[in-house]
C-alpha cells in the first residue's frame, strides 16, 4: 500500500534526496518550503506536490511528517502534526528506515563527504551494481542527489553535524577527516571524539572500513579498519601525486599491489585522498581495477564543488560550497594551481554566526591563494545574530593575519559590485553554504548585457 510522506522544508539538499528516493519507490510525496528552486521543480516533475509557504491546511493527513534539524518546533506544520497525532520523523530516522534491507556504505567526516560519496555512487553505477544513494549535492551526469536502486549497496552521506550519523546501520564506511566543527552542537572535543569512536564501532565489516591516516585526530582514535593517505605508514599509500591543470594523476600501493597512473578530473590533494579511499573500497567490493580506472576518468564531479557556472566578457565564474577555513584554503590552493597565472577573485559569505565565531581565528590564513577577497554579510541560516560576530570582525581578523586584499560589500550590492569591478581574464569563485550560490549566475547575466 502506498504511504504518504510530507516534508517540511523539502527543498533542502538532504530532504530532497530522501523525497526523490520515496518517489522512485512509488510513494506519495508532498512538501512545503519558503522559496521556489530548481530542486523543488525537479521534485514536482517527479510527482511531488509542493506548496510555497508552510500551511497546515494544505497538508491533508500524511502517514508521516518529515523534518530536519533546521525546522524549529514552532513551525506551523510541525505543530499541526503533533496536535493531530501524525508520526513525526526526523530526516535521519527516515533514512535509517530506508536503509533496511540494504548493505549501507556510509561516508562521514568534517570535509569531503559529498565529493567522496558522489564518486562512490558513480563507481557503483559504472560497475553495474544498481545502487541506491543519498548525497548532499547533485551528482553530475544523472543530475540527482537521491536514487532508488535494486542492488544491495546504498551509498549515504552521513551527517555528523547534528549527531545523526550514529542513527544508521552500516556494512561499510569511510571517514574522510575530523576537525572541531559544529561545536555549537558537540560542545566539547571529548563528545565529538566519543561520537566518532562509536561510529567506527558500529561499522559492520571492518574489512570495508577506510579512514584517513593523515588526519592526526583520527589517528589518535586508534580506529580499526584500513587507513589511507600520503603517509608511508598508511595501509593504502598515495604516491607520485601531480595536478596538471584540471586533472590529477597519482599512484596507489595497497596490499602488495601497485596501481600506477590513476587519473581523475578533480583538483587538489584533498580530492586525491577522497579518491584513494573510494578506489580502495571499490577493490574490497570486488570491483575490477579496469572499471575503477574508467570510472575515475569519466567522473563529472558534483554540484557546488568548484562548479563552473559560465563565462562572459572574458571572465570565468565558479561556485563552491566551502565555508569552513580548511575547505576554503584547500579549494583555493587547488584552483590557483589550475588557473596558472590568472587573477583569482573570491566572493565569500560566512555561514552561521556560531560557526563564524568558532572559526574566526582560522580565517586569517584561509585566503592565502586568493588575489582579491570580497566578503559579504553572514548567512544566518535561522540563527539569531551574535552582536560580537560581524563581517567587520572577520575582515579585521583576516587583515591581522597579514592579508590586506579584502573588502566588505553588502549582500544586496554584491552582484552589482562584482559585475562592475571584475576585469577581463579574471576568475571569480563564489564560496559559502548560503544564498551566495545565486550570485554567479546573476553576475554572468549582467556581464552578458
Amino acid at each position: 500500500m502506498q504511504k504518504h510522506y510530507h516534508f517540511i522544508g523539502i527543498g533542502g539538499i538532504g530532504m530532497s534526496a530522501l523525497a526523490r528516493i520515496l518517489l522512485e519507490r512509488g510513494e506519495v510525496v508532498t512538501g512545503s518550503d519558503i522559496f521556489e528552486s530548481p530542486t523543488i521543480e525537479n521534485l514536482r516533475v517527479g510527482g511531488a506536490q509542493i506548496t510555497i509557504g508552510h500551511n497546515p491546511k494544505k497538508m491533508k493527513k500524511p502517514h508521516a511528517v518529515i523534518y530536519s534539524s533546521d525546522i524549529p518546533e514552532d513551525n506551523s506544520e510541525y505543530i499541526f502534526a503533533k496536535k493531530e497525532g501524525i508520526s513525526l520523523l526526523h530526516r535521519s530516522n527516515l533514512l535509517a528506515q530506508l536503509l533496511e534491507g540494504y548493505a549501507p556504505v556510509l561516508v562521514t567526516g568534517t570535509h569531503g563527504k559529498t565529493t567522496t560519496v558522489a564518486l562512490l555512487a558513480h563507481i557503483l553505477l559504472e560497475a553495474g551494481m544498481d545502487p541506491s544513494y543519498a548525497i548532499g549535492g547533485y551528482l553530475s551526469g544523472p543530475n540527482s542527489n537521491g536514487r532508488h536502486g535494486k542492488g544491495m549497496y546504498f551509498a549515504v552521506e552521513a551527517d555528523e553535524s547534528d549527531g545523526s550519523f550514529l542513527n544508521y546501520p552500516s556494512f561499510s564506511a569511510i571517514i574522510t577527516n575530523l576537525e572541531h566543527d559544529h561545536m555549537d552542537f558537540w560542545k566539547t572535543e571529548e563528545a565529538l571524539l566519543k561520537a566518532f569512536r562509536q561510529f567506527a564501532s558500529q561499522v559492520g565489516s571492518k574489512k570495508h572500513f577506510f579512514w584517513c591516516y593523515d588526519d592526526m585526530l583520527l589517528r589518535s582514535l586508534k580506529l580499526p579498519g584500513i587507513s589511507y593517505g600520503f603517509g608511508e605508514h598508511a595501509d593504502l599509500v598515495i604516491e607520485n601525486f601531480q595536478q596538471i591543470k584540471w586533472k590529477m594523476t597519482f599512484d596507489l600501493s595497497f596490499q602488495g599491489k601497485h596501481y600506477r597512473n590513476l587519473e581523475i578530473p578533480l583538483i587538489g590533494g584533498h580530492n586525491v585522498l577522497n579518491a584513494s579511499a573510494v578506489f580502495g573500497l571499490g577493490l574490497k567490493l570486488d570491483i575490477s581495477e579496469k572499471t575503477l580506472r574508467k570510472g575515475f576518468r569519466i567522473f563529472q564531479g558534483v554540484g557546488r564543488r568548484v562548479e563552473k557556472k559560465g563565462k562572459a566578457a572574458e571572465i570565468e565564474i565558479y561556485d563552491d560550497y566551502a565555508h569552513h577555513p580548511t575547505e576554503i584554503f584547500a579549494t583555493l590552493r587547488a584552483l590557483k594551481h589550475a588557473l596558472i597565472g590568472k587573477r583569482l577573485v573570491v566572493a565569500f559569505q560566512p555561514h552561521r554566526y556560531s560557526r563564524t565565531k568558532y572559526c574566526l581565528d582560522d580565517f586569517a590564513d584561509a585566503f592565502e591563494y586568493a588575489d582579491q577577497v570580497i566578503l559579504t554579510d553572514i548567512f544566518a541560516a535561522r540563527e539569531p545574530p551574535l552582536p560580537e560576530v560581524t563581517p567587520k570582525k572577520v575582515v579585521e581578523r583576516i587583515q591581522a593575519g597579514g592579508y590586506n586584499a579584502i573588502r566588505f560589500v553588502e549582500r544586496e550590492k554584491l552582484v552589482e559590485y562584482l559585475a562592475s569591478h571584475l576585469k577581463p581574464g579574471d576568475v571569480l569563485i563564489t564560496m559559502g553554504a548560503g544564498d551566495i550560490t545565486t550570485v554567479g549566475p546573476a553576475v554572468l547575466e549582467k556581464l552578458g548585457k
